[in-house]
């Protein structure tokens, strides 16, 4: 998410606070202290708004808890997790990818739930095995409440929440198609959004009444987001099968480590290719670096016959070339997630196939998706 505060780690994993998290623990301190004043008189105000900030810090502590939940049994199962971060509708686990079965999916799917469930479980026992009374008992009880109710939310069976991952690991399993899983819990997601967004909106509309506001926003909420998995659902069905030599730009920019300068900058320069960058390979066509039409600048013009391109190239470090049987949806998310628009594609010996580029998949995805001529 945009926008979000790193305020450190938690078991390793990077953990960001969204600014509308800070809105949304006003407004639970105030309700909460609210409730608590209401209820008990004899309780000052600072104590109130105390006690009201520590049941709040307590409820989202129980959110990461449940996305911790989902964290440990990915990393489980050897899947990276990104980032744990919360935000105005609870918090969110990011991870760096899926799990490879429906089962493993399934499991870190409930994962989370299942932990609301047990600090219910903890929280409701303490309350009665310590016989808590007053404001502990009323705190206690609200934890349960919302743990409770933070459980079943999510296992509702539409994307994103819990119950649509496990929704979609299900569909998953009796098609053998995680795309099919994940466009049926979209759709199902989006009916459930809409279903919030009309009981937001029909009190107003049939009886005069205030719409409920939060009902609305989640409503957008499962609407944005279940229709933005069906998408990214759909893009990794068309990239299914796909390596990254498919997207290899025809003719790549790309030149002999022992030509000169000269005849770069006639070949390549003068004659018109609009490359701004060149990908440098050796007498055996292994990539040994690139260079840039603004190397040139460093040689005076009167050198460049006798000066090679290996001479100015600059060295490419193998973390930033892909291999040419790399799957094209791994490759179009590495290029998201390093904010690149083009790789250097090679082969296990090193052998240069030639650049990738983003544009070069997006027109790949639109030819696969344009009708077949009759």
């Amino acid at each position: 998410m945009n926008g979000t505060i790193r305020v450190g780690n938690l078991f390793g994993i990077p953990f960001y606070i969204h600014p509308s998290w800070f809105l949304v623990l006003g407004l639970v301190t105030w309700s909460y202290s609210s409730g608590l004043a209401a209820q008990f008189p004899q309780l000052s105000a600072g104590l109130s708004l105390l006690l009201g900030l520590m049941t709040a810090l307590m409820l989202f502590a129980s959110v990461v808890a449940h996305e911790l939940g989902h964290s440990f049994v990915a990393m489980g199962q050897g899947i990276d997790v990104k980032s744990i971060t919360l935000f105005i509708f609870g918090g969110l686990a990011s991870l760096e990818k899926e799990s490879k079965t429906p089962g493993e999916a399934f499991w870190v799917a409930i994962a989370g739930p299942m932990v609301s469930l047990l600090l219910c479980g903890i929280v409701t026992a303490i309350g009665v095995t310590t016989t808590a009374s007053g404001p502990l008992a009323a705190i206690l009880g609200v934890l349960a409440s919302v743990n409770l109710a933070l459980a079943l939310f999510n296992l509702i069976p539409g994307l994103p929440l819990d119950g649509g991952n496990i929704l979609k690991a299900i569909v998953w399993k009796i098609t053998g198609n995680p795309y099919k899983g994940v466009t049926f819990a979209s759709r199902v997601g989006q009916i459930f959004g809409w279903v919030a967004i009309l009981s937001g909106v029909l009190p107003l509309v049939l009886f005069g009444n205030a719409g409920n506001f939060w009902n609305l926003l989640i409503g957008f909420f499962l609407l944005q987001n279940a229709g933005n998995s069906a998408q990214f659902a759909r893009v990794q069905e068309k990239l299914t099968g796909l390596t990254a030599e498919d997207a290899v730009t025809q003719d790549s920019p790309i030149v002999s480590a022992n030509i000169s300068l000269r005849e770069f900058a006639d070949e390549r320069v003068i004659s018109g290719q609009n490359w701004h960058r060149f990908l440098v390979t050796d007498d055996d066509g292994q990539l040994v670096g690139a260079i840039a039409i603004d190397n040139l600048r460093s040689v005076p013009t009167a050198l460049w016959s006798e000066t090679q391109v290996k001479e100015v190239m600059r060295p490419i470090t193998e973390s930033t070339t892909v291999q040419s049987d790399q799957p094209l949806l791994e490759v179009m998310q590495l290029l998201e997630q390093q904010k690149l628009s083009v790789l250097p594609v090679i082969r296990e010996n090193g052998v240069l196939v030639g650049i990738l580029e983003k544009t070069a998949i997006i027109q790949l995805l639109q030819s696969r998706t344009q009708p077949n001529p009759a």
